[in-house]
Parts: structure tokens; sequence; C-alpha cells
């Protein structure tokens, strides 16, 4: 398969065609010479690991970020020396980003209808408002209460209202940002679905998204970036999973079946008949020490609740839990933590980390007593040791310690949640969807952090709604449905598609 290759010439069925792009913020080169185009009515995939200049890029088409000078700019045919944001929505450029920028509190159709609204007389027609939403809806085939508040609805739904929104200010081209990381199987395939309507109307989406099998079965096409310049230009017939990995990484990665037999280490979390009403029931389950099980269900099925009674954050109603042979009843996630419980949240932005914080104080706050000197205040020295310590046992990237952690990459703040977690020395670790939002070489580089602390003895329970991640890296796997274990599989005696056609059905 050859790349190919950008060329200068119009072409009326281009939606865009940005060429010899460079961007610059101080002495970084964001953007190096890189070359876009996307066709009218197309589905293309943007690909790159965090920090390889696809945001950049988005932006620069947006017209949030200018360019060097020498730059080519065209939008559905016509030469633009400077776009800026207005220019760009009158162009049809719509981005949708991960956060989805919506108002929950208003409604449906005021969400869909709001640029429509932004210096319109202080008179609001609410039935102009109302035909306009549904028309919206309907260029989509999908049908929601243009009454309810945004907040009522599944993220799933908030998607197609961010959708919506877009096609009512007349978007030609709508960039969806990691459209699917919160979404079920289900959800996703209906979500899909929407973008092959989208395409059939005209309309091109690009999509960016670490999910690389849904991409390259929605895309004609993938663009790959790397450190700011453009690795290719790929079909997406005939590439696979692998392959997009390589070009995006500049690396090879073992995909292979990991699981070990632990059945003789000592049992660290037992439970029995674990209940709690409405999220989960008669829940027997057992991890040992150095063992990675992973859980796997689709949203919905119970597996962040019981985490959270894992960890001390709710109680079960019924049944038994014993951390290290010993029975346990938490109270708190202080308890559970006094006891050897660890948990990696998968809203890492809320619960794992306080971003305005430095990565200095992210990575002590578990163990803020053990770094107080004689005076009972927090030793700097001790500090900075143990900080010094997390970055280089979990290789985090970081400029310094002091910068706020919001500043790192998702695969590096993840990192500085596990340093702060491993920090306690837990018995047990969980793993909630851990790599959420994180790309594909850094996925690799959690995996291998969980399997090292799997061989140091700690018991890991991992948490996940993609079939791969618990496959490739577990040592057993239990499917969790409507709040119950419906079934353990070994990934040494079953297929991946054996295994996904269990979860999906």
């Amino acid at each position: 398969m050859t790349a190919a290759t950008a060329h200068s010439s119009p072409d009326p069925s281009d939606a865009i065609r940005f060429e010899h792009v460079s961007v610059r913020f101080g002495g970084v080169r964001a953007l190096d010479d890189v070359s876009f185009s996307v066709g009218r009515g197309e589905v293309h995939c943007l690909a790159g690991e965090n920090g390889s200049g696809k945001s950049t890029l988005i932006k620069v088409i947006a017209g949030v970020y200018q360019t060097a000078p020498g730059a080519r700019m065209d939008y559905f045919g016509e030469r633009v020396e400077a776009p800026h944001p207005a220019l760009a929505r009158r162009k049809g450029v719509a981005v949708i980003w991960q956060d989805l920028a919506l108002f929950p509190e208003m409604t449906v159709a005021e969400n869909i209808a709001f640029d429509g609204l932004v210096g319109a007389p202080r008179l609001v027609r609410y039935r102009s408002i109302r035909e306009t939403a549904r028309a919206a809806l309907a260029k989509l085939g999908v049908e929601l209460d243009l009454s309810a508040p945004l907040r009522s609805l599944p993220i799933s739904g908030r998607q197609l209202v961010a959708i919506a929104r877009a096609l009512a200010c007349d978007s030609r081209l709508i960039f969806m940002d990691e459209p699917t990381a919160s979404l079920t199987q289900a959800e996703t395939d209906h979500l899909l679905a929407v973008v092959r309507t989208l395409s059939a109307n005209g309309v091109a989406v690009v999509f960016v998204s670490h999910r690389l099998a849904e991409v390259l079965d929605i895309s004609s096409r993938v663009t790959v970036l790397r450190d700011g310049r453009l690795v290719g230009v790929y079909d997406a017939q005939g590439m696979t999973q692998s392959r997009l990995t390589e070009l995006m990484t500049g690396r090879t990665f073992d995909h292979s079946v990991t699981a070990r037999d632990v059945g003789d280490a000592p049992v660290v979390v037992q439970t029995s008949g674990l209940t709690r009403a409405g999220e989960y029931a008669d829940i027997d389950l057992t991890i040992r020490a150095g063992e990675i099980v992973g859980l796997i269900g689709l949203i919905g099925a119970g597996r962040t609740e019981l985490a959270h009674t894992l960890f001390g954050m709710t109680r079960a109603e019924t049944g038994t839990l014993r951390i290290a042979g010993q029975p346990v009843s938490f109270r708190s996630n202080r308890d559970a933590i006094a006891a050897g419980v660890a948990y990696v949240s998968e809203d890492r932005l809320s619960l794992g980390l306080v971003q305005p914080q430095s990565i200095a104080d992210n990575t002590v706050i578990t163990t803020l007593q053990q770094l107080t000197g004689p005076s009972g205040l927090i030793s700097e020295t001790k500090k900075a040791a143990a900080v010094a310590k997390g970055i280089a046992e979990f290789a985090i990237k970081i400029g310094r310690p002091e910068d706020a952690v919001s500043t790192l990459s998702g695969g590096n703040q993840q990192r500085v949640v596990l340093a702060k977690w491993l920090a306690t020395a837990p018995k047990l670790l969980i793993l909630d969807c851990p790599t959420v939002g994180v790309d594909v070489g850094a996925r690799d580089g959690i995996y291998r952090i969980a399997r090292a602390l799997a061989e140091s003895g700690i018991a890991i329970l991992m948490i996940s709604d993609e079939v791969p991640e618990v496959y490739f890296n577990c040592d057993r796997i239990l499917h969790m449905a409507d709040g119950r274990i419906v079934a353990e599989l070994d990934p040494r005696k079953v297929s991946i598609a054996e295994l996904e056609r269990a979860v999906y059905a």
C-alpha cells in the first residue's frame, strides 16, 4: 500500500484542501509542512498519537490558529488567505470536540438552534427554534424529545444533538473528536450509521478516534500524522489495525495473549453473594496475587458500581467481602485504602486528578501523611523525592513537576494517576477503563505497567468495554451483564471473535 501524494491542482470534488501548513508555538513546531484534503461527502480518518498535531491541524482549518506564510487553504473550491473562526463557519466547517460544548440546562431544541439565537432580537420565537431543531434531526433520521433538558439525555443522545446543531448551521464538513469514547457498542453502531447518512447526503466527516477498528470501518481514507509531520494518506480498505498502529507510532507492537496460570498464588480479593439492589447481584469474585482479571461488559452492566463497592464508595446490602483473607466492611474509601485497595477511575479528568493542581501535588496526594516532618508540616525534601520516584518509575514525560497536570497528554496523565495510587502500596489495584482517551502508543505503555505490577504481586481488576483490551492483557475474563457475572473465560481457550460475540450479542 502506498501513500497518496498531495498535489496543488484545483479539484472541484474537494471539501477542503490545505497544503504546506506549518505552525509554531514558541520554539516548538506543532505542524511541519503538512497537507490535508477531504472530498465532499467523504468520511476521512485523521490518525495519530496525542501530540502528533491532529488538534492543531483541526484548529487551523477552523480558523483558530494561523499558519506560517506559504500555506495554501481552499474551502469548497475557494481560496482563503487568512481564515478565522467566523469565516470557517460560514464556509460550512464545524468541529464537535470531545466535551461537546453543549448546555445541559437548555432543551434539546435550544441546543440545536443555539447558533441562530446568538445576536438575535430579545423576543425568542420558540416555534422557529423547534422547527429548526426538528429539521436538523430529520436530516439524521432520528427523533428526540425537543423539550427535554439536555442533561436528561445519555451521552449518545448528546452526540446526536451536537451533530444536529452542526447541520442546523448548514455545515458541510464536520470534525468529530473521539465521538465514541463514552459509548456502548450499540450506541457506537448507531452513531456510525448516522455518519454514513451524513456522507450519503454530501456532508464530509473527519473522524478522530483511538478506536482503530471503527475508523477503518467507517472511513474511506486515513491521514496519519506523527510528531507534527505528515506520514501519508492511505486507503482504509486493506489497512489493518496493526499496520495503522505502526504508521502512527513508528513502532511495532506484540498483539498476543499474555494469560498466565496463577492458581497457586494467595487469594487477595474474595466476594460471595455480593449484592446491591439495582446495581449488581450475587457477585462471586476471586482475584489472586499477581493475577490480572478482566471484567468486560457493556456500559450499564454494573461493572463500575461493583468497583465502587470494592473501593468503599458504596456498600453492598448483602454478601461478604474479604481482603487478604480478612472480612471487611468499608465505611468509606479511606477504609478501603487502609486495607490496601487502590482505584483508577474511568473519569480521569474529574475523579482521577485535580486538574488545576501541579503534577507534583497530584502525584503525592494519596500519601501526604507520609511526607510530614517533625513539625507536622509537609517536608519539601520528602515530597520532591516522592515526586521524582513516581515520575521515574512510570516514565512520565513532563516539563516541570510544578506544571499543572492538565498540561500533560492523556497517557501521561494516566501515568500520574497510577503513580499516586502505587505510592500507597496496594494489594488490589482496580483499573476502570484505564485507556479511555489514551492513544495507541500510550496504551501499550499502560498495559506494560499493569503486567509489571502484576508480576510484582499486586492483584489487578481491569474493567473495560473493549474486548481486545482484556483479551490480550488479562489472565482470566469475567463477562458481566445486567448486574451479574454470566461467564468466566480463559483467553488461551477462546478466540477474540468468540468473546466479542458473547459480549456484544
